[in-house]
């Protein structure tokens, strides 16, 4: 089977089998982690979205899901460090058990934004799940309970997480060409 023209650009950087694997074990530690406790599972969208489908399926604890939007990259590839958000929370958190769950920590400014906006909610319990981290490119520290996996300070779409909007769809994750542009998946629409 040939590879379509858009995913040409695309090298694979962490395949679906290693995701599904980590994923397991990442549900795992947080149902032992939690003991039987009710969690509130908050995904940032949009890219946490696949990721956080994947990872709920393999917590075996009562789980209820919300969902926050923020950007800080627009169309870019690197943050802009001003967060916004885009989509608030539907329902409160106070006295609850908050699972954070992010495609990818980056800078930790957009991170570090959040955790300081849920702790004013007053959460019995705040923790971070994400899918991948980029420590070289760190500008704050910020706690990270759970994560998928580490990777170099490079651009990645794939699994959630995109490039203009597009290449969330793949069930991998790929490294994005420099060469490559929005073009490259419109067909210059």
């Amino acid at each position: 089977m040939s590879v379509p023209a858009w995913r040409r650009s695309i090298e694979v950087l962490i395949d679906s089998a290693a995701l599904q694997a980590r994923i397991a074990a990442l549900g795992a530690q947080i149902t032992a982690d939690y003991a039987g406790r009710a969690i509130c599972v908050v995904g940032v969208l949009k890219g946490s979205f696949v990721f956080l489908a994947d990872l709920i399926r393999h917590i075996d604890v009562p789980v209820q899901i919300e969902f926050i939007g923020i950007s800080s990259y627009g169309d870019a590839t690197k943050s802009s460090g001003i967060v916004q958000i885009t989509r608030d929370l539907q329902h409160s958190i106070v006295d609850r058990d908050v699972l954070l769950v992010e495609d990818i920590v980056d800078s930790g400014l957009s991170m570090a934004y959040l955790l300081n906006n849920f702790a004013t909610r007053r959460p019995r319990s705040l923790k971070v799940c994400t899918l991948l981290e980029k420590p070289a490119n760190a500008q704050v520290k910020v706690p990270l309970d759970y994560v998928g996996f580490q990777i170099a300070d490079r651009f990645v779409v794939g699994y959630g997480l995109d490039a203009s909007g597009f290449c969330r769809n793949l069930p991998y994750i790929g490294l994005f060409s420099a060469d490559a542009d929005a073009a490259s998946f419109t067909g210059g629409v």
